[in-house]
C-alpha cells in the first residue's frame, strides 16, 4: 500500500454523500473510484468530488491498480453480497449499516474476513457520534452505569424515499437497518451482551409490504434494560433520540447534542465538541477506519464485533414471524 490510502466509494446516493464530505477532512486519502447504477447522476458527483473513474458495476474497481479498500453505501439487500466481493478481492472494507438481512449472510461475511486478515468494518455511527462517545467515556471511567435506555426513531415515510428526499430503488426497514443503531450501541454501551429481546409490530402497509410502526424491549446479561420504540408514522419531529438512565445521572442524546436531565425538568447543555477530533460522526467512523487499515489492526465496530447485534435482530425477526 502507497502512502496514501486509495478508496471506490459505491453508492452516490444521500449515505455515500456523507461519506465522500468526511473524508474530505482526512489526510492521506484519496475516493479513485465511485460507483452507483444511474451513470449520469454517478459522474455528476465524482465531477464535484474530483474522482476521474465512475462505473456502474462494482467489478470494474475492484479491478483497478492501486485500489486498497471500498467503502459500500449501497441497498441492504447487495450489502452482505458486495462485502464478499470485496473481501475475496482481497480488498478492505466498510459496509454501511445494516450488515445484512439475513443473517446466515452476516455470519459469512464474518468467516471471510476471519480469514482473509482485511479490515471489515460495518458503519455503527452511534459507536463514533460524540454525544455517544461522552457517555461511553464516563462509563469506562468507571462514573456511570446504564439501568435503562429508553430511545425513539422516529419517521415519516409514504414512499422510498432517501435522507434527500429522492426515490429509492429499494425499501427500507425499521427492524434490520433502524434498530440495529440501538441494538448494537445497547449492547455496546453496556458491556454486556443483551439475553433477552422481545418485539412487537404493527400493520404491514399494503404497498411498502413493511411494518411501520414497531416496539422493542432488551435486557443486557447486567440487568440493564431498553425501549425502543420506531415509527414510519411519526409527523415530526424527526430522528433518534436516547435517554440515558443511569446510577449517577440521566441523559439525552439528540444527534449530536447532548444535555443533561435534572430533577427540577431543566436540560443542561454538556459541551461534547472536544471529544473526538470531528464533531461528525461519519467522518470519525472513516477515520477509524483508515486508522485500522494503517495500524493493522481491528476496528472499533468490526464485523466480527457487530456480528451480535444480527443474531438478536435474526431472532426478533423469528419471533414477529410467527405472530
Amino acid at each position: 500500500m502507497s502512502s496514501k490510502i486509495k478508496v471506490a466509494l459505491a453508492g452516490a446516493g444521500a449515505f455515500g454523500i456523507k461519506h465522500l464530505d468526511g473524508i474530505k477532512n482526512i489526510a492521506d486519502v484519496e475516493v479513485i473510484s465511485l460507483i452507483s447504477r444511474d451513470l449520469d447522476k454517478t459522474r455528476e458527483v465524482a465531477d464535484k468530488y474530483g474522482i476521474a473513474h465512475v462505473t456502474t458495476e462494482l467489478a470494474d474497481s475492484l479491478a483497478l491498480p492501486g485500489l486498497d479498500a471500498v467503502i459500500l453505501c449501497t441497498p441492504t439487500q447487495m450489502h452482505a453480497s458486495q462485502t464478499l466481493a470485496c473481501l475475496k478481492a482481497g480488498k478492505h472494507v466498510q459496509v454501511e449499516i445494516p450488515l445484512c438481512d439475513v443473517y446466515r449472510e452476516g455470519q459469512e461475511v464474518a468467516e471471510l474476513a476471519a480469514q482473509t486478515g482485511k479490515v471489515a468494518m460495518c458503519g455503527h455511527t452511534r459507536r463514533f457520534n460524540p454525544s455517544h462517545q461522552w457517555v461511553r467515556n464516563r462509563i469506562t471511567a468507571g462514573e456511570f452505569n446504564i439501568q435503562q435506555m429508553d430511545v425513539q426513531t422516529y419517521f415519516f415515510r409514504r414512499s422510498n424515499m432517501n435522507a434527500l428526499g429522492q426515490a429509492r430503488s429499494w425499501t427500507d426497514h425499521l427492524l434490520w437497518h433502524h434498530a440495529a443503531h440501538t441494538v448494537d450501541l445497547f449492547a455496546y454501551q453496556c458491556g454486556s451482551p443483551i439475553v433477552k429481546a422481545n418485539a412487537l409490530q404493527g400493520p404491514i402497509h399494503p404497498t411498502l409490504g413493511i411494518a411501520m410502526d414497531m416496539s422493542i424491549q432488551l435486557k443486557a446479561a447486567n440487568g440493564a434494560i431498553c425501549t425502543l420504540s420506531l415509527s414510519f408514522n411519526n409527523d415530526g419531529p424527526l430522528g433518534t433520540f436516547f435517554r440515558y438512565i443511569g446510577d449517577t445521572g440521566t441523559y439525552i442524546a439528540r444527534y449530536d447534542d447532548l444535555v443533561q436531565s435534572t430533577s427540577a425538568g431543566k436540560e443542561e447543555k454538556i459541551d461534547v465538541s472536544k471529544v473526538a477530533v470531528s464533531m461528525n460522526g461519519i467522518e470519525l467512523q472513516d477515520r477509524e477506519f483508515f486508522a485500522a487499515i494503517r495500524e493493522g489492526r481491528e476496528p472499533n465496530s468490526s464485523v466480527a464485533q457487530v456480528l451480535p447485534c444480527y443474531q438478536v435482530l435474526h431472532d426478533l425477526e423469528q419471533q414477529l414471524n410467527a405472530g
